[in-house]
């Protein structure tokens, strides 16, 4: 491709509006043009590189048995609360109505319709396993979108599920997309590691997320230093204690203390004097069930999907000011779990507590020498915490938990019979017994995989592409276009690598020879054959590897072989 023919154009400047490294450099290398909030157009040179992460993801799902489909969009609001999603799925799901009224939605997953399609058509045990995927736009309206590509509404996603007789035959198909999934990651050059995770609003009872690592990532993980247990902030545990009693209390009563504005953490240990390890935090939230209380260490932070689980609730969400005080007595800042009839959670971390300090459920007063055996009814006693780095390790007791970032690129769930068993979708098992099917669903990111490659490998200059899935291979930029014999030989070294099957690109353009290396940094191409007038009165040119930086001075006539034996091919 000759770049002045190229729809490409490069911006100088950083963008305002981006916040990330990645949202930056593809707005400035003409990969992507935003056109609302959360949605992008992919322009030529974006495209070819979501492209080439398309092809490796299509290759190892057709590798690992998995066939290709594609599933409408849109969707009817019949199949959504047939599974009992309409409502549980919230503001995310984009609903409107057609002509006539009825209801629909734009897909953000297909669970819904995959389960329609195998109900219709697979009625024996002899049809089964079976994984079926497809590569589609998806819509989630996200309330924030952020970051890019990386968080935005519109996005392009492979999903896949799969269909088995029983538990054996499911923990084969996900293991089978467990090891796809790495090779497509490791195919496309990225750095990840694989960590346990929630199952959020798909549903199922177990679940992994492969998280591209970087600093920049928004997504906290917490890995063991010892044994190489790993798992997303949400999903990561503390280790359960031998007892889950609280210390018996001596005889007496709490003492209240006036603390006149002292709402937050930081405002009562300075007012008391105090360390926030010896304060209890109550947090009230209205749930589908009612209103609960939520009790964690003042230094703690509640973590609403452990909650969610410990509660046994499914929608959660912290109570507005009146509801606090109809149940409390007291505004935000001042509840505490005296006197509390509602149902109340404890974290494991308060069972090793004695006397603490909690709100005085009155406004502008706490309470001091509370006692949780004593003075307070517990109903829970779980683990409804974020995990933090230094956190001894669940699984060998021996390692401290450290945080890393990362960006989630992949998520594969075992859903069981979550919407088999909703949907009617059964099968006659081989003694002729009715059955549901039991489920998998497997998701991968493909504008997310770009943009987290970027993350992970750009520099000042700009993106530093992986090789795999880089637009092109080779960019050749003729230092003078008005020498015909520098442009003569950067054609044919052009020309011969196209001949070759290498994906080429040349800087034709009549520009100073700076900029041609400024962009040609900025968008990423592995390697760049310089061909200028002096190098040639010596018959050489400059290759240079855009990863390492490193530049070499290859005969011209080996220029074409010097690339090939570089790219294997």
């Amino acid at each position: 491709m000759k770049l002045s023919k190229m729809f490409l154009h490069t911006l100088k400047e950083e963008p305002r509006d981006a916040e990330v490294v990645s949202h930056k450099l593809m707005l400035r290398a003409s990969m992507i043009k935003k056109l609302s909030s959360g949605i992008y157009s992919y322009l030529p040179f974006g495209l070819k590189a979501l492209r080439k992460v398309e092809a490796i993801v299509r290759e190892e799902m057709n590798a690992a048995g998995a066939q290709e489909l594609l599933m409408p969009a849109v969707q009817p609001a019949e199949i959504w609360k047939e599974s009992g999603r309409w409502e549980f799925y919230g503001k995310e799901l984009l609903r409107f109505q057609d002509r006539k009224n009825a209801e629909f939605a734009f897909g953000p997953t297909h669970e819904e319709v995959i389960t329609t399609i195998v109900r219709d058509e697979i009625h024996s045990y002899r049809d089964l396993p079976l994984n079926l995927y497809q590569i589609q736009t998806k819509f989630r309206d996200e309330i924030r979108p952020r970051f890019g590509v990386i968080r935005s509404r519109e996005f392009i996603m492979k999903d896949a599920y799969s269909f088995d007789v029983d538990e054996k035959g499911a923990q084969e198909s996900y293991l089978a997309m467990y090891r796809a999934y790495e090779k497509v990651f490791e195919r496309c050059g990225l750095r990840f590691k694989t960590v346990e995770a929630d199952s959020g609003p798909i549903g199922g009872n177990f679940s992994h997320e492969f998280m591209v690592l970087a600093s920049t990532g928004e997504d906290v993980i917490l890995s063991c230093s010892s044994c190489g247990y790993a798992a997303n902030l949400e999903k990561a545990e503390i280790a359960k204690p031998e007892s889950l009693s609280f210390p018996a209390a001596p005889a007496g009563a709490p003492e209240k203390v006036h603390t006149p504005g002292a709402r937050t953490i930081d405002e009562v240990c300075s007012c008391l004097g105090v360390t926030p390890q010896s304060l209890v935090k109550t947090l009230i939230y209205s749930t589908e069930s009612g209103v609960i209380a939520a009790l964690v260490r003042g230094d703690h932070e509640v973590n609403e999907v452990k909650l969610k689980r410990a509660a046994g609730v499914e929608k959660l969400e912290l109570a507005d000011e009146p509801t606090i005080e109809k149940y409390t007595g007291a505004p935000r800042g001042f509840a505490g779990p005296m006197g509390l009839t509602i149902k109340t959670c404890a974290d494991f971390g308060l069972l090793g507590m004695g006397a603490c300090v909690t709100g005085g459920n009155e406004q502008d007063f706490h309470a001091k020498g509370v006692w949780l055996s004593r003075d307070a009814r517990i109903d829970v006693v779980a683990d409804i915490r974020n995990a933090e780095a230094g956190d001894s390790c669940p699984r060998c007791g021996e390692g401290r938990l450290e945080a890393i970032h990362g960006i989630e690129v992949g998520h594969i769930f075992k859903l069981g019979t979550k919407y088999s068993r909703a949907m009617s979708a059964n099968i006659l098992d081989e003694a002729g017994e009715l059955k549901p099917i039991i489920m998998g669903c497997y998701g991968i990111g493909v504008t997310r995989v770009l943009a987290a490659a970027i993350e992970q490998s750009s520099d000042e200059h700009g993106i530093v592409f992986p090789l795999p899935i880089a637009p092109y291979q080779v960019i050749v930029v003729p230092v003078s276009m008005t020498d015909g014999e520098v442009k003569g030989e950067a054609f044919r070294i052009y020309e011969e690598l196209g001949a070759k099957g290498v994906e080429a690109l040349v800087d034709d353009r009549d520009l100073r020879p700076g900029v041609k290396f400024m962009d040609a940094d900025l968008i990423g191409i592995p390697w760049r054959i310089t061909v200028g007038a002096r190098g040639l009165k010596e018959g050489i040119v400059e290759v240079k590897d855009r990863r390492a930086g490193t530049v070499e001075k290859v005969p011209a006539s080996e220029a074409v072989a010097f690339c090939l034996a570089k790219l294997g091919v």
